[in-house]
This record gives structure tokens, C-alpha cells and sequence, in this order.
């Protein structure tokens, strides 16, 4: 029998997307979802910092064209690694979005090996450069909706 389970990198993903339903950016929903051996180590949405003000309650503080008020998904997700001493090396990262320059670089700085995502958003020349050259897999993952076709049933 072939197995009809959702794969890995598609319940990974999907886990990632549920996230971003936490966000509290007005801009951009995001999620990140940090994996290793299998296993969901850490979670993260884009929004303010503990205790702060959010976006969808008080408007985006804008500066330069970017909200200064947002923590990105991928740095929630690898700070809440570190708050808690859970290690990231060889780790795999799932991300709604394409990650900003500077999420790359903490990703990549933080030891992870693989990073999915689901959509381009501004994909950075730079940050596809410095995951190429330190060797580290990217790729798209694609959700197929006859794994997710159940979760439709649940709110009936």
C-alpha cells in the first residue's frame, strides 16, 4: 500500500503556515517553523517584541519603507532556540516567505542546512549568493491540497 501521509516537508510547511495565523504584522503574515531529525524544535510569527505594542492594534512603525516594530518569523523562531538552549545546528527551516537578508544571514549563522519556503517575497540576489556559496539546500516547497482537504471538514 502506498503510503497517504502527508510528507514531511508539506507537514512542516503546514505547520509553518498555522503560525503565520499568529501574526500580528499588517503587512505580511509569516510563519517559520525550525526542524531537526524531524522533530518541530521551535516556532515563530512576525510581530512586536513581548510586551510591546502590535501592529494590528496601534499601526506599523515605519521607517526607511520597513516596520522597526516587527520581529521577523525566522528570528522569533531562532531566538526562542536560544532562549531555551535547544541547538540549531543542522537544523532545517521552513518559512512561509522567501527570508530577508537579514534572517539568511542568522539562519545561516546559526547552523541551519536546509531552508524551505513556500513563496518568493523579494527574494534578496545577496542572500541566494551566501546560501549557495556556504552550501546550504534551499528549495520551494508546494503544498498539494488533497492533504489539507480534512482540515476544510473541521470547521462544518
Amino acid at each position: 500500500m502506498v503510503d497517504q501521509r502527508i510528507p514531511w516537508n508539506q507537514y512542516f510547511m503546514a505547520q509553518a503556515v498555522l503560525l503565520s495565523l499568529r501574526s500580528t504584522c499588517t503587512r505580511l503574515e509569516v510563519g517559520a517553523t525550525l526542524v531537526k531529525d524531524r522533530r518541530i524544535i521551535a516556532g515563530g510569527y512576525n510581530g512586536a517584541v513581548s510586551g510591546d505594542n502590535h501592529c494590528i492594534d496601534h499601526g506599523c512603525y515605519v521607517v526607511d519603507g520597513h516596520c522597526i516594530r516587527t520581529i521577523h518569523a525566522e528570528m522569533n523562531a531562532l531566538l526562542q532556540c536560544a532562549k531555551l538552549g535547544i541547538s540549531t545546528d543542522s537544523a532545517e527551516i521552513y518559512v512561509t516567505h522567501f527570508p530577508c537578508l537579514h534572517c539568511t544571514k542568522a539562519i545561516l549563522q546559526a547552523g541551519i542546512k536546509k531552508i524551505y519556503y513556500l513563496h518568493d517575497y523579494h527574494n534578496d540576489p545577496y542572500a541566494i549568493e551566501l546560501i549557495q556559496k556556504l552550501g546550504v539546500e534551499i528549495q520551494q516547497v508546494k503544498l498539494d491540497p488533497k492533504y489539507f482537504e480534512k482540515l476544510t471538514s473541521i470547521t462544518k
